[in-house]
């Protein structure tokens, strides 16, 4: 499974959106940092790199529980995304649902927040 937040960390980076939704279950429910729900049509939509330009993610503090074919991550993230040009980098808790099928383990849901000092 850590394999796959890895993956999708580095399909982040590298702008790779079909990447990411094979990452992320057809079902898939992200909340944001602001509160806002998304589908994972949305949330790919949302992190597009024509409008948002991920240049860099790391977690720390991970932790992660699994049972059976469902495991929950934990963790401190740190952002650094460029929107227009300008970097900007968001600290905060991150919580990652995921999923074990047929095509690996998926993210199921994510919630990303509140953000920190």
């Amino acid at each position: 499974m850590l394999a796959a937040v890895s993956a999708r960390s580095a399909a982040l980076i590298a702008g790779d959106i079909e990447r990411l939704e094979r990452l992320h279950h057809p079902r898939l429910r992200w909340t944001t940092h602001r509160g806002d729900v998304r589908d994972r049509a949305a949330y790919l939509a949302g992190n597009d790199p024509g409008t948002l330009r991920w240049l860099d993610q790391r977690l720390s503090g991970v932790d992660v529980q699994v049972t059976g074919t469902v495991a929950v991550l934990t963790a401190e993230v740190t952002d650094v995304v460029a929107r227009d040009g300008q970097p900007r980098t968001f600290r905060m808790r991150l919580t990652l649902i995921w999923v074990a099928g047929p095509d690996g383990w998926q993210c199921l849901a994510g919630h990303a927040g509140p953000l920190l000092d």
